[in-house]
C-alpha cells in the first residue's frame, strides 16, 4: 500500500471508530456507500468484488441493529474503515479520473475483504441460515362465514 494511501485509510479508520459509536452516522456511510456504488458504472473493476461488498453493507446493518453480534470488533472497524474510505471523494486516486477513479478504492476493498473474508462467509451463512428458518409468508385471509363465501 502506498503512503498516501496508509495515510487516507488510517484517517478512515479514524473516523470508523468515531462512527461506530452513533448508529445514525453509521447508517449514513452505509447509506452514502451504498449511493457511490450504485453510481459506479458496470464494466469495472469493482464489479468483480461487489457481492462482498454488499455482503459487508449487510453485515454493518446486521450488526448496528442487534442481529448479528458474533462478529469481532476488529472485523466491524475494518469494514467500516473500508465504507469510510470508499466513500471519501479525496483518497489517494481522486474518483473523478477516468478508469483509475475507482482503482485505489477497490485496492482497499479487496485487503480488507482478504482480511475479513472468513468473517463474511460466516456472516453469509447465518444470512442463509436465517432465510432457511424463517417461517413461510401467511396467505392473508379474510374472515367471512360460510354462506357469504357459499354465494
Amino acid at each position: 500500500m502506498s503512503s498516501t494511501r496508509k495515510k487516507a485509510f488510517e484517517r478512515a479508520r479514524k473516523k470508523a471508530e468515531s462512527i461506530l459509536r452513533d448508529p445514525a452516522k453509521t447508517r449514513e456511510i452505509v447509506n452514502s456507500a451504498l449511493d457511490k456504488a450504485a453510481s459506479v458504472k458496470t464494466g469495472t473493476q469493482f464489479d468483480e468484488i461487489a457481492a462482498k461488498f454488499h455482503a459487508l453493507v449487510r453485515l454493518v446493518r446486521s450488526y448496528i441493529a442487534r442481529e448479528y453480534k458474533v462478529v469481532p470488533w476488529q472485523t466491524i472497524i475494518l469494514g467500516v474503515t473500508a465504507l469510510v474510505y470508499f466513500v471519501t471523494p479525496f483518497d489517494a486516486i481522486f474518483d473523478f479520473i477516468p478508469l483509475l477513479g475507482f482503482a485505489d478504492d477497490v485496492a482497499v476493498l479487496t485487503a480488507v475483504f482478504s482480511s475479513i473474508n472468513h468473517e463474511l462467509d460466516k456472516f453469509i451463512e447465518w444470512e442463509k441460515g436465517r432465510v432457511a428458518d424463517a417461517p413461510p409468508e401467511s396467505v392473508p385471509t379474510v374472515e367471512a362465514d360460510y354462506e357469504e363465501v357459499k354465494n
